[in-house]
């Protein structure tokens, strides 16, 4: 438990996550039924008599369940993703909740209103059934035998598991990245379920380049020996390597150069003059990526990397539900849109929600578009929380 006087102003305090176990199998994209499920999740704030005040949170790639306030169980690494959060969160970051600065207490996702819901994606490492969960058919770890899964797989167990706790319908539904694609898909799914949605630094389908830094990192793990064509659960052997290599190539694209030079520029880590090695960091951007790399491998699963990986690069609403026309695409929503999207984000640029916005406003839907001019790249939905919020408490009260 973290003392009351450690939490900051507007935390929801400390938190534990909870699971529950679906009571029906979950039919996928893919042709296959998984079951049994089990659903890592938390809330925060109280829920009303009618049931009628929840938001869903949906996490990004690297993300948890843990979504805000201090973990009851202090993590073995930070899930506080983004460009600095060890400089941003000090000594107390390491069981904070990844989106801590937006929900809470008069924060972007009030908890004195809303009740705030956070699972942990199915795939997932953190709780949810994923690779490394049990086969019922085997005994073992499924491995690469979990089947290959899609956004659209994420938001119909997360469906199931509000169905599971008597939730019907969503005031709305938020996220960042991957998980501002659930938020679109829970608007197309499910029409008259959600209110209202908030996509943050997000996209109706990722662009080419997006398309192709994703393949190298799958690559990077699966070429990787420890990898054992996924079966490396029990060998005594994981593809850290792979996996290391993995996290630096996405926390590169999330980064922009602007943001790059500013904190690192050209400077020497560990002496005054260049050393003459190949294998050990020279530069302190080199050190940093290594560091980022071997933090990362202590808390995540390689081949939920790679399931997560593969369901973004599927994602793509006009192919899903347009015929091949964003517009067509997204003629059935009804919630209320709201597009949160930042200058230097070049992986999730503002041309994705510009045409977004210009699908939804065709269609005559209610949506608002909100540029942010801001440094640090994809990282910013994660860092910028003080100037989204004032905009998601606006347009949540709006509703």
């Amino acid at each position: 438990m973290v003392p009351a006087s450690t939490l900051a102003a507007g935390s929801v305090g400390s938190v534990e996550t909870r699971y529950l176990d679906l009571p029906e199998p979950v039919r996928l994209d893919c042709g296959r039924e998984l079951h049994p499920v089990r659903v890592a999740y938390e809330t925060y704030g109280t829920l009303s008599p009618r049931r009628d005040n929840v938001i869903l949170v949906c996490h990004a790639l690297s993300g948890d369940a843990h979504a805000a306030g201090f973990s009851a169980v202090r993590p073995v690494a930070s899930t506080r993703d983004g460009f600095g959060a060890e400089d941003r969160d000090g000594a107390v970051g390491g069981g904070l909740g990844w989106w801590d600065g937006m929900i809470g207490p008069g924060k972007a996702f009030d908890t004195d209103r809303f009740f705030v819901i956070s699972t942990n994606l199915l795939g997932g490492c953190r709780g949810t059934t994923g690779p490394s969960s049990t086969d019922p058919a085997t005994g073992r770890p499924y491995g690469a035998d979990f089947p290959v899964i899609t956004v659209a797989d994420m938001v119909r167990t997360e469906r199931a598991f509000l169905d599971a706790l008597g939730i019907e319908r969503l005031a709305a539904v938020a996220g960042g990245s991957l998980g501002g694609m659930q938020a679109l898909e829970w608007a197309i799914l499910y029409p008259d379920h959600v209110d209202a949605i908030v996509v943050i630094a997000s996209t109706h389908a990722l662009h080419p380049q997006g398309l192709a830094w994703n393949a190298i990192a799958r690559e990077a793990i699966t070429r990787d020996p420890a990898w054992q064509g996924g079966h490396y659960y029990g060998t005594g052997r994981t593809p850290d390597a792979g996996m290391g290599v993995a996290r630096m190539v996405g926390h590169v694209t999330y980064l922009s150069a602007p943001a790059l030079h500013d904190k690192f520029g050209r400077r020497l880590q560990f002496a005054d003059d260049i050393r003459y090695t190949i294998t050990e960091p020279e530069f302190e951007v080199e050190n940093y990526l290594r560091h980022q790399a071997d933090s990362f491998v202590k808390r995540f699963d390689a081949n939920t990397y790679l399931t997560m990986s593969r369901a973004l690069t599927y994602f793509d609403l006009a192919r899903q539900y347009g015929g091949g026309s964003l517009t067509r695409a997204l003629d059935g929503v009804a919630a209320r849109t709201l597009l949160i999207t930042f200058s230097s984000d070049w992986l999730y640029p503002p041309s994705a929600s510009e045409e977004l916005d210009d699908a939804l406003r065709a269609l005559g839907k209610p949506a608002e578009l909100q540029l942010i001019e801001a440094p640090y790249g994809h990282d910013c939905f994660l860092l910028e929380e003080r100037r989204q919020t004032p905009i998601v408490r606006r347009f949540l009260a709006g509703g």
